[in-house]
């Protein structure tokens, strides 16, 4: 019994002192002693990494022989055994690596939408820049493309001359359906929110979309894969408009498989002003948010995101004028006829927008190789128009329009080796209401949609430096509306002999119509990538594209108040398809780079607005625009070279052509952008917080290349009606400017930090007025604007 109680002892023993649990810490150093911070060290099953001052600590060893292994980049590594009794501290000196290396070439393999065509990207700090203003003024400083605007805060993307509902915005990949198709319809939605922006020039992203007749832009939210929190806050003020904006946000990583994203952003600014006088109410609020939540499984992650954005937008008081004199003057004398104290308040005109964007996405991996990806998403546009009007419908919207769109989606991935196959099907039904209680006859009808869509694309990597892609996508659409149409417009319009079939009803003066239309769209896209072994890269691509008519183009019918002008539309529009050819050398030294970009896009049924005289209504007279087709050509050259002068000194350059024709009329196409040329220099000295200087220079040249297309108008004078030429036509002259920037970096508490930034844009407060601005007739661009952003990252 004793020999029994004591091996029992001996084996407790024994177990106590053969799984005792020990510390091992030290420091890591090299030949000169300086700390080597994040060396890695291995000792049994553990890893650690040194902390700043070459310090590690390993805790809960067993006792025994244990191998240990220390290594640090540039340094020989340590692999020896230690045989641990207790806990002890141990400390290493590497040796320099002396060994010299042969040359090796690393080429990264970019996560690109589309590998024949060179996609161009807005970086963080770009992002950021644009914190107070808008998408469509951040994607400016991308080569070939420009903005076509409705006053100082309505927006629009220009693509290569192309705009509106031919260059989707996909957010977090949904594509966005907030009315895009106005003409003075900005994309709702907050720029901040932005983590990474990508323009596609082309239709390429076929994944997205088979009509991005122009290119497509893609914003993706900020995505964290660590276990860490950070966040940051911009505050910005401006000059001209006295306000600014604030914008926070906070990330959290993966933590116990889950990870967040919030982001909100408040805006107020009052009346902007020219160098001359104050654009009275073109004052503007946004309260905006954004934020998601992410599970993340071994096989699977499931994510849900919601953004909401809320803007009031004053819109110019002198671009509404009461009778043909009024506007006749309005543009003829070019001092706007309506120029009032700076104020915050907004009042009629004015647009407010509400956005809700909803989405849950599922992705389920079924190896490294393959994987699905499900997503339904939920939209919903609230848009209110305000128009001049008297007595108690003056706080009534002359427009209200609803519009709610359901998607939903399955994409799967499959690599084959060098082959990489995606593949998809989509479908969605929208919904517009527009309400009939505005007492004014509606400039878009009710309607109801529904598409389908199915695409394949496919890559494939002939070697380490050649890859060629190819894509195809079909699209199904279904439009029902119910519209009012004058009889006397119905009768202009030649509507009788083919549309007689859509009447269902007489009331009083107008028809009652329903018109259905049906759509069988393909789209396509062929290229290649090759990288040479001198550092030039040459894309190529081939992309053909098919959009309908959106509903502005089909059904507008009235004022379109905040552009100050009536638009016409046309049901009897045809499909619009494009073929585009377009190619990128890119060629890069060890300080230069340059890339070429030209193309050729051939369109045939290319809708435009065109003018078409002026017309009197009781809220007064206004130019009419109709839209109509004809076949076109765009042929352009983009050049972009980024040349590095010194390690403080940095230049870039960006230059810009489009050549628009009308094939049909032999005409040059209106509303093209004109040559413009931009100049960047940068000074750099990291050793002063980081200071970087940068002036850069803004060339917009006379567009040289338009259409008369001037209506005849009677104004009165010495109480008879004299006929007059309005001048819509004729482009402003060209303009240059120059814009200042400036900013320092601080370090404040932990791994924090805090930028500083000053700028002034249009800094010789040159009077101007752009081409792509709808207001253009009215008053001239704002002056010169001072802006400081602070920026705390924690």
């Amino acid at each position: 019994m004793q020999q029994k109680l004591f091996a029992v002892f001996s084996l407790i023993l024994f177990c106590t002192f053969g799984f005792s649990q020990n510390t091992i810490s030290g420091k890591i150093t090299g030949n000169s002693l300086s700390p080597l911070a994040g060396s890695h060290i291995h000792i049994g099953q553990k890893t650690v990494s040194a902390d700043a001052s070459g310090s590690y600590i390993v805790s809960d060893l067993p006792s025994g022989k244990t191998k240990i292994y220390i290594s640090y980049i540039g340094y020989q590594a340590i692999d020896t055994l230690i045989d641990i009794r207790e806990s002890a501290v141990i400390n290493f000196t590497l040796k320099q690596n002396m060994a010299k290396l042969e040359e090796v070439t690393v080429h990264q393999k970019a996560n690109s939408h589309n590998n024949s065509v060179l996609e161009q990207k807005l970086k963080t700090e770009t992002i950021e820049k644009y914190s107070n203003q808008t998408l469509g003024d951040a994607l400016k400083e991308i080569s070939g493309v420009s903005s076509l605007k409705t006053g100082s805060t309505v927006v629009k993307p220009v693509i290569n001359g192309l705009y509106g509902s031919r260059v989707p915005v996909i957010n977090n990949n949904v594509r966005m359906e907030d009315q895009q198709w106005g003409m003075e319809h900005a994309p709702n939605l907050d720029i901040n929110s932005a983590g990474k922006i990508t323009v596609i020039k082309g239709a390429s992203g076929l994944q997205y979309s088979g009509d991005a007749v122009g290119g497509l832009v893609i914003v993706e939210p900020v995505s964290v894969k660590k276990d860490t929190l950070f966040g940051k806050t911009i505050v910005n003020l401006s000059s001209n408009g006295r306000g600014g904006t604030i914008s926070t946000s906070l990330h959290k990583g993966n933590f116990c498989d889950w990870s967040w994203n919030a982001q909100g952003s408040f805006k107020y600014l009052g009346d902007r002003e020219t160098p001359d006088y104050v654009l009275s109410n073109t004052g503007n609020r946004e309260a905006n948010f954004s934020g998601d939540l992410k599970y993340t499984g071994k096989k699977y992650d499931v994510t849900a995101f919601y953004s909401y954005y809320n803007a009031e937008i004053g819109i110019l008081s002198a671009s509404h004028v009461g009778n043909a004199n009024d506007l006749y003057y309005s543009i003829n004398r070019q001092v706007p006829a309506v120029v009032n104290a700076f104020t915050y308040n907004i009042i009629n005109p004015k647009q407010e927008v509400k956005h809700h964007l909803a989405k849950v996405n599922y992705n389920y991996y079924f190896n490294e190789s393959a994987s699905v990806a499900v997503q339904y998403a939920f939209q919903f546009d609230k848009r209110l128009e305000y128009d001049l009007r008297r007595g108690e419908f003056n706080n009534l919207a002359a427009l209200d329009l609803e519009l709610t769109t359901h998607t939903a989606n399955i994409d799967y991935k499959k690599n084959f080796g060098q082959w990489k196959l995606k593949t998809g099907i989509s479908g969605s039904h929208q919904e517009n209401y527009t309400d009939p209680t505005t007492k004014t006859r509606a400039l878009i009808p009710s309607y109801h949609k529904t598409d389908a869509a199915f695409y394949g694309i496919v890559n494939y990597e002939v070697s380490d430096r050649l890859a060629l892609d190819g894509g195809l996508r079909y699209d199904f659409s279904d439009t029902h509306a119910t519209k009012f149409y004058q009889k006397s417009r119905w009768t202009e319009r030649g509507y009788d002999a083919e549309f007689s079939d859509i009447i269902v009803s007489e009331v009083g003066n107008q028809w009652l119509t329903k018109p259905n239309f049906k759509f069988h769209n393909l789209s396509a896209s062929l290229g290649l990538h090759q990288q040479f072994s001198n550092n030039l890269e040459w894309y190529a691509n081939a992309s053909l594209a098919t959009r309908n008519p959106n509903p502005s183009e089909f059904f507008s019918d009235g004022l379109h108040h905040s552009t100050g002008m009536i638009e016409i539309g046309d049901i009897g529009l045809k499909q619009e398809q494009s073929l585009k050819l377009s190619t990128t050398l890119k060629k890069s030294w060890d300080v230069f780079s340059v890339e070429f970009n030209p193309y050729f896009n051939r369109i045939n049924n290319y809708m435009f607005l065109k003018p078409a005289g002026s017309e009197a209504t009781t809220r007064g007279v206004f130019p009419v625009w109709d839209y109509v087709q004809t076949d076109a050509k765009l042929a352009g050259l983009d050049v972009t070279t980024n040349w590095k002068i010194s390690r403080r000194w940095k230049h870039d350059l960006s230059v810009s052509y489009v050549h628009g024709q009308d094939l049909i009329a032999d005409t040059p196409l209106i509303d093209m952008p004109p040559l413009n040329i931009g100049n960047k220099i940068q000074y750099s000295k990291k050793e002063w917080h980081e200071l970087l200087l940068e002036l850069k220079s803004e060339v917009v040249c006379r567009q040289n290349r338009f259409t008369d297309n001037n209506p005849t108008i009677n104004i009165v004078a010495n109480g008879a009606f004299v006929p007059v030429v309005l001048d819509i036509s004729t482009p402003p002259p060209g303009y240059h400017l120059l814009h200042f920037y400036s900013e320092m970096t601080f370090k404040t508490f932990g791994n924090g930090s805090a930028v500083v930034a000053f700028s002034v844009q249009n800094i010789l407060n040159t009077s101007y007025r752009d081409y792509l601005n709808r207001q253009r007739f009215f008053a001239d661009e704002m002056g010169r604007n001072f802006q400081i952003q602070l920026k705390i990252n924690y």
